[in-house]
């Protein structure tokens, strides 16, 4: 069943319109602010809704497409859709850019360039690519620009409300917009994690690493288990992949076990030549990740450098094998 909607008291009511852009103290986000959402899918549509829980006056949002008029209708059902021009022009306080990443920068230019966006607004985006540079059409017009992300996965249903809490925000803002944006981070039930505008790509690389590539990694494991006959990979992968990350958050390389990190060549070896016969699309993978893994061990001292000759040996003659 999906998480209901959690409203946040609201912050007590100030003056209607734009606030004051010189006043950037804590008093000065203390009230509601008139929120646009431009870009309606997994999470402009659940942070839109987050927001008005938390007593934010969310009035317009543009999405087009099937799959977000359906997202709006469990999450904003009350806000009227508008065109993406609209929806900045009448966003007083704070524009959320909520699309890919690759539009991004089209999308912010556009705006800027049609007169959308206006001195002392707040121009956010939701990309954790992304910092400031980005949004440098809209500061040229007197915009204030603010990279706000969301370290977490969307699925674009209710049932997302309920993760937000306590999960970090990958946010890059100007100094004098960091209590606004502590602000908003805050009403959101989260915690901000501050990024310089030249750490957002290492930032983003390492979430995706380990996120969407778990995923991947999580569905080959799923995959070869169904190779060897498994019926129900899940619930065996399950208890074992939950331990596994749980203790690598807590302990780090110390929480490494398996044959490679024991050193044990044959074993890896007779995976490689099992894995070429049945699943070849999969030995990349398992290569990259193999000696990754060896090479994480042995700086850990859970693997001796002479323990790891035969293993690297192997894995490097596979990589010719695989290669020719």
């Amino acid at each position: 069943m999906s998480a209901p909607l959690r409203p946040r008291p609201a912050a007590p009511h100030g003056p209607a319109g734009s606030w004051d852009r010189a006043d950037t103290g804590a008093r000065a986000t203390s009230r509601p602010l008139t929120v646009g959402v431009v870009g309606a899918g997994r999470v402009g549509a659940v942070l839109g809704a987050a927001l008005a829980a938390a007593g934010h006056r969310v009035i317009a949002v543009a999405g087009d497409s099937g799959a977000s008029r359906a997202r709006l209708a469990l999450l904003l059902p009350d806000v009227p859709r508008r065109s993406a021009l609209s929806v900045a022009r009448t966003a007083a306080d704070l524009l959320l850019i909520a699309v890919p990443d690759d539009a991004l920068a089209g999308v912010v230019t556009d705006l800027a360039q049609r007169g959308a966006l206006r001195p002392g607004q707040v121009v956010a985006h939701t990309s954790g690519a992304h910092g400031l540079a980005v949004l440098a059409p809209a500061a040229a017009v007197g915009a204030r620009p603010l990279a706000l992300h969301p370290a977490m996965t969307f699925t674009g249903t209710p049932d997302d409300l309920a993760r937000l809490d306590g999960i970090s925000y990958g946010v890059t803002a100007p100094a004098d917009l960091r209590p606004l944006a502590a602000r908003l981070v805050t009403d959101l039930g989260g915690v901000p994690e501050w990024v310089a505008e030249a750490d957002r790509p290492l930032y983003h690389a390492a979430l995706a690493h380990g996120a969407n590539h778990l995923v991947t990694l999580v569905n080959e494991a799923t995959d070869r288990l169904r190779d060897a006959g498994v019926a129900r990979p899940e619930k065996v992968l399950a208890p074992l992949l939950r331990a596994a990350l749980e203790n690598a958050l807590r302990l780090g390389d110390d929480a490494l076990t398996g044959p490679v990190s024991r050193g044990d060549a044959g074993t890896v070896e007779r995976h490689l030549a099992r894995l070429a016969a049945t699943a070849p699309e999969s030995v990349p993978a398992y290569l990259a990740l193999a000696r990754r893994t060896a090479d994480r061990a042995i700086a850990a001292g859970r693997l001796r450098a002479v323990d790891a000759q035969s293993l690297l040996g192997v894995l490097a003659g596979t990589d010719r094998e695989v290669a020719a």
